[in-house]
């Protein structure tokens, strides 16, 4: 289609008032009849050239097609729908996006027969395949009026999206990851993820109070919604929270994890078909026992859960169905034990009571050669112990002779070395206070030649701070315009510093000195 030449005046730079769009049209109709269109050179108001593009799309797109989209926002005023449509790439990148608008006077017929055939509301992130035609505002830019939503796309689309997420979770190994776990042989600790105030989780609950009373089971509640957008995210949440609180309180994971939901619409379950949440369910290092109130469709969870039951009701029977059987089993195996050790018994006293007889006849005869055996050994050992005790009486008469003989020696040499250690001690005192007397002589001479008074009288002053309380001994404490007091051997004159100047060799002299 040719652009429309509004004017073919080159010379009119401005267009004149608006027109109405009767005879904005018949204008265009006439210019497109003129063999030369150029409109380079015109300037047109935003309304009028807007007002030609409207103009445009009704004529180009006044049929109506149907679309398929992404509902990415929906909002509702005064019983109109405005939609935000999209369409994204394989990678999820959104390539065309558009306004959507669904008018009072259809919308009311077109959700109920979308909600009656798919069992759901209709909502954002749904894909949709809508029946439109284009429109285009001055004021409000493109849009799409929607004439009719066909229900059967949505349920198609709902049908791929979870096969998918079968074969993703099949390809990944985690669909029946979770089935491979044993059931736990006794349940002790249950976690349970429900919607709070849910009438299946009251109908658990009941069962479940009733088997905690007796002490077999306990059950640990966390709460989660399980109905919009945000359900995934919330349930995948309370699983990690209540697992992670459970190990803080009892350093162990829980025998089992239930998550239960009442009865509801098909399209209130197909919020629990996503796949983060169910590769989370299919991770879990415990059994995952599933309780979902749906008879014929199935949800994802039922899928990579452990075990599937079709109620909440169902679950909790089968934990009590479970420690029945578990105690029934223990009892059978506690009578089992009792008369197993009943028989062991009665053959143990039998043996028992052999064994004694032969014990006893065989202690007689024992005892009588051990009293013999002992009458010899005792006349023998109180023969010895007597020579023992002659012969350690003599040995020790002996020794203590011998003892006292060393000792009288070995008094005698030490009396002699303590004498001779105490002159070699008294000698080395003697010396050194000689030393010590001489070295606080030759130090005080010293003290004496290096005292201020002396020093002074020799022609040397001394600088002093103005109050006299620091001596300056370098130039680096000095700074111009310091008031110091110079002192002399018969008294002392105040002067101001005016200039200061460092020898450094002296310096590096002086410091050589005091390191050498």
């Amino acid at each position: 289609m040719r652009k429309p030449n509004l004017s073919n005046t080159k010379q009119a730079k401005v267009l004149a008032p608006a027109k109405d769009l009767a005879t904005l049209e018949a204008e265009l109709a006439e210019q497109e009849n003129s063999p030369e269109v150029n409109l380079e050179d015109t300037v047109l108001r935003l309304s009028d050239y807007l007002s030609a593009v409207e103009m445009v799309i009704k004529q180009t797109f006044n049929h109506r097609v149907w679309v398929k989209a992404e509902i990415r926002n929906l909002s509702s005023k005064g019983g109109h729908y405005y939609f935000e449509l999209a369409e994204k790439d394989d990678d999820g990148k959104v390539i065309a996006s558009c306004r959507g608008n669904l008018w009072r006077f259809k919308a009311a017929r077109v959700l109920a027969k979308f909600e009656r055939a798919t069992g759901m509301p209709l909502e954002r992130d749904l894909t949709v395949l809508l029946k439109v035609s284009a429109g285009f505002h001055a004021q409000y830019g493109f849009s799409l009026t929607i004439e009719d939503i066909d229900p059967s796309y949505t349920l198609g689309d709902l049908a791929r999206q979870y096969a998918e997420m079968i074969d993703r979770l099949t390809g990944e190994g985690l669909l029946h990851l979770n089935q491979q776990l044993p059931t736990p042989f006794d349940i002790e600790h249950v976690l349970v993820i429900a919607p709070e105030k849910a009438a299946g989780l009251g109908d658990f609950q009941a069962d479940a109070d009733r088997l905690a009373s007796t002490g077999a089971c306990q059950f640990h509640y966390h709460h989660a919604t399980f109905q919009g957008n945000h359900a995934p995210g919330e349930i995948r949440q309370a699983i990690v929270s209540a697992q992670q609180q459970f190990y803080d309180a009892y350093q162990r994971l829980p025998d089992l994890l239930v998550i239960i939901r009442g009865g509801g619409a098909v399209g209130d379950l197909a919020y629990l078909n996503d796949y983060e949440l169910a590769a989370l369910v299919a991770e879990q290092p415990i059994p995952v026992w599933v309780g979902i109130g749906h008879e014929r469709d199935k949800v994802i969870l039922d899928e990579v859960a452990h075990t599937s039951f079709d109620t909440p009701s169902k679950v909790i029977a089968a934990i009590s169905s479970h420690l029945a059987q578990l105690v029934t089993q223990t009892l059978q195996y506690q009578a089992q034990i009792k008369q197993a050790a009943k028989r062991q018994l009665n053959i143990a006293e039998q043996q028992t009571s052999r064994q004694l007889s032969q014990i006893q006849s065989q202690t007689i005869g024992q005892l009588t050669a051990l009293q013999k055996d002992s009458d010899y050994a005792w006349q023998s050992i109180q023969q010895s112990a007597q020579r023992q005790v002659k012969q350690a009486a003599r040995r020790t008469s002996e020794l203590r002779a011998q003892t006292q003989a060393l000792a009288y020696q070995q008094l005698t040499i030490a009396a002699t070395d303590s004498k001779d250690y105490q002159k070699t001690v008294m000698q080395s005192a003697q010396q050194r206070v000689i030393q010590a007397q001489r070295s606080s002589e030759h130090l005080r001479d010293i003290v004496l030649l290096h005292r201020p008074s002396r020093v002074l009288k020799q022609g040397y002053t001394m600088l002093t701070d103005a109050k006299d309380k620091q001596i300056f001994t370098s130039s680096t404490q000095l700074y111009p315009e310091q008031t110091i007091h110079i002192v002399l051997k018969d008294g002392k004159a105040k002067a101001q510093i005016i200039d200061i100047k460092t020898d450094n060799k002296m310096t590096e002299s002086t410091d050589t000195l005091t390191e050498s």
